[in-house]
């Protein structure tokens, strides 16, 4: 009986990363020379983490989520539903607001919204990369117990 494990192609790991690491490097560098107050280059400097962290845990919660039922297994509690959910768009909304309300020229806001939508984006890709070669890497493990089991070893 032949097993396929599905894995990503080391270009497309490559292409993930690249992204996201172009995408913190633009970010990083509309924020070290936002002009303006220090306290909206703060805002936004945690924003930005805020939107990181709660793409990465929606991106988890989402797939923990869809294996559970592919599985029949009992998902998340929906009160843990609606705080991914809400951190995430309380996230999205409260950097959007601040970038908004900032004093400084449309293009530079331009630069930094496009930068942290690619930013998020990159973020649910490279979450989706990783999960993969973990699954595929556990399955590759099981597969290589149950033959070492059925050689006697």
């Amino acid at each position: 009986m032949q097993v396929l494990i599905h894995r990503d192609s080391k270009a497309w790991s490559l292409q993930v990363w690249v992204s996201f690491l172009l995408a913190v490097f633009l970010c990083g560098v509309g924020l070290a020379w936002l002009p303006g107050k220090d306290l909206d280059r703060a805002f936004m400097v945690m924003g930005y983490f805020f939107c990181l962290s709660a793409a990465f845990v929606l991106a988890k919660f989402v797939r923990d989520n869809e294996k559970a039922e592919a599985e029949g297994k009992a998902a998340d509690s929906p009160m843990f539903k609606f705080v991914v959910w809400i951190g995430f768009f309380l996230a999205m909304a409260l950097t959007g607001w601040g970038l908004l309300r900032m004093e400084i020229s449309e293009t530079y806001k331009a630069f930094l919204g496009v930068s942290w939508l690619y930013l998020i984006t990159t973020t649910f890709t490279l979450a989706k990369t990783l999960r993969d070669k973990h699954e595929a890497d556990l399955a590759e493990a099981r597969l290589d117990g149950r033959r070492s089991a059925m050689r006697g070893e």
